[in-house]
């Protein structure tokens, strides 16, 4: 009985809705903002040289991860609100089910990574050039990369195993797996435990270390006698905070679930979070409410002004 179809078929944002085509203004705006503002954001600290740290190469990768998320998602996206063709083939889906779970990992530890390096900055200031040298921090992003792809092959090998003998309907706006696991024609209960299981791995293990580190950093702010020095460590932490607030909250509320009380309404609300919300919000949030990068932005409108 297994479906000799080639398509999966996407139904959307709001399924079965007759005015898709109304929303696309606003997924247009939102990727639209997303790119602009990431690869700005590339290109400030690539030409700043006071932006050649290692918060602001953490800060470039995580760039990197928002683009790649936006570029998975929102182009098939928009094209099923415009065209209302909702169709996705198997490789396509396979790719967005690769991309979406490797960049999702990977931003897990690199948030946890960000956490370690504020606190060595804030509680080491003398060692910090020691432990986090350029080799220790492109060591910390390989692994935070390599961890997301260790994943991503694991879920896309298991979820295209199963037999998909039912309506092959993904109730998403994009190929995610919980939605996938719905409509497989076998017993999935196994491979969701080993899903739960991976999720305390790349989910709850970092956020413990973001955790463990913040309250460090807490701990050394309250004791500087320096109100300037209190300011800018509580600048450069809470923007870090509010980032990793409305990624975790989206991919715990996603992915720490088990399927009986997931709802497609309930997934497709939150994965908004993680694939379009907080590739637009990042780069507002860490140049908005810091200084340096604001300084480095008016001078490089000053050059082109010159």
């Amino acid at each position: 009985n297994h479906t000799s179809r080639s398509e999966f078929i996407l139904l959307g944002l709001f399924s079965y809705s007759t005015y898709d085509f109304l929303f696309f203004p606003f997924v247009l705006l939102a990727s639209t903002s997303a790119l602009v503002g990431n690869i700005l954001f590339l290109l400030l600290i690539q030409v700043n040289r006071h932006l050649h740290t290692p918060m602001y190469f953490f800060l470039s990768q995580l760039s990197i991860m928002d683009l790649i998320i936006m570029s998975t998602v929102v182009p098939k996206m928009a094209a099923n609100l415009l065209l209302g063709r909702k169709f996705i083939s198997w490789g396509g889906c396979a790719i967005q089910v690769f991309l979406v779970v490797m960049v999702g990992g990977a931003e897990c530890f690199l948030l946890a990574v960000m956490a370690y390096d504020r606190y060595v900055a804030v509680c080491h200031p003398l060692r910090y050039p020691v432990l986090m040298n350029w080799k220790a921090c492109s060591l910390l992003a390989l692994a935070s990369w390599m961890g997301g792809v260790a994943d991503s092959v694991i879920d896309v090998g298991m979820v295209f195993s199963f037999p998909y003998c039912r309506s092959l309907e993904v109730d998403h706006f994009f190929c995610e797996v919980p939605a996938l696991l719905r409509l497989a024609c076998a017993d999935t209960s196994l491979f969701e435990d080993l899903i739960y299981a991976c999720c305390v791995v790349m989910l709850l293990l970092p956020l413990g270390v973001i955790v463990a580190s913040y309250a460090r950093v807490l701990a050394a702010v309250i004791r500087m006698p320096s109100t300037e020095g209190k300011q800018k460590a509580l600048t450069t932490c809470s923007s870090h905070l509010a980032v990793v607030g409305l990624y975790y909250g989206g991919a715990m509320f996603s992915y720490m679930q088990r399927a009986s009380t997931r709802t497609p309404v309930r997934n497709r609300a939150t994965s908004i979070f993680y694939t379009i919300l907080t590739p637009v919000l990042n780069p507002l949030i860490y140049s908005l409410r810091n200084r340096e990068v604001t300084r480095a932005l008016r001078m490089v409108l000053e050059r082109w002004r010159v």
